[in-house]
């Protein structure tokens, strides 16, 4: 009963300060987008499920379609955080212009404008990294790594180097494509993201 109304209270003070259910908003692409998988499988879902098991009053909007670059998500934010205003904006972007060979500093330039406005609306920032196979060159693969920890040192947000780590070099842990995460990987997706993600809420 105590810990009912503790909860209680803590999500009446969320509700007070913001003016709103305080909300985490994801976006990604189709690692975040259930690729392959259920909905109730993926690692967002039981994102879900770990905050309200640990009694975090917010609500999680999965805005990660399959298959978003870094410069379709930057076009989709800002409707994003004005209508949903989050308090949390965990950043999964990259991967697609990875794959595409797209240039390093354009993606750093899209994943830095969408960190600026995110902060800009008052929002705390993780930003998920991703690495690419080495058929893509070790020069290109290294400075498509460095982006994510360099853009977290220098925007101050916090930062995930490896969202996929434990995962991605595991074939039982990976789908036949090689890219997306099996259901069994799920759990250990958020089990990398949680400890970076909980000093924020």
């Amino acid at each position: 009963m105590i810990r009912r109304c503790q909860f209680g209270i803590l999500f009446l003070l969320v509700y007070s300060v913001t003016g709103h259910a305080a909300s985490l908003l994801v976006l990604g692409d189709s690692l975040s987008a259930n690729h392959g998988i259920e909905p109730q499988q993926g690692w967002v879902n039981l994102l879900q499920q770990r905050l309200a098991a640990h009694k975090y009053p917010y609500q999680i909007i999965n805005a990660s379609i399959s298959g978003s670059t870094t410069s379709q998500g930057l076009t989709r934010l800002p409707e994003l955080l004005t209508k949903h205003k989050p308090t949390i904006v965990i950043i999964q972007l990259g991967g697609n212009d990875g794959l595409r060979g797209l240039p390093v500093l354009v993606i750093r330039k899209n994943l830095r404008n969408i960190i600026e406005i995110s902060t800009r609306h008052k929002a705390k920032v993780l930003l998920l990294g991703v690495r690419l196979p080495p058929n893509y060159g070790p020069a290109y693969t290294s400075q498509f790594q460095a982006i994510y920890a360099d853009l977290a040192k220098q925007e101050k947000v916090a930062v995930v180097p490896l969202f996929l780590a434990g995962v991605d070099e595991k074939t039982d842990l990976m789908q036949d494509d090689g890219i997306h995460p099996r259901v069994a990987a799920q759990t250990l997706l958020l089990d990398n993201v949680w400890p970076q993600l909980k000093a924020l809420l």
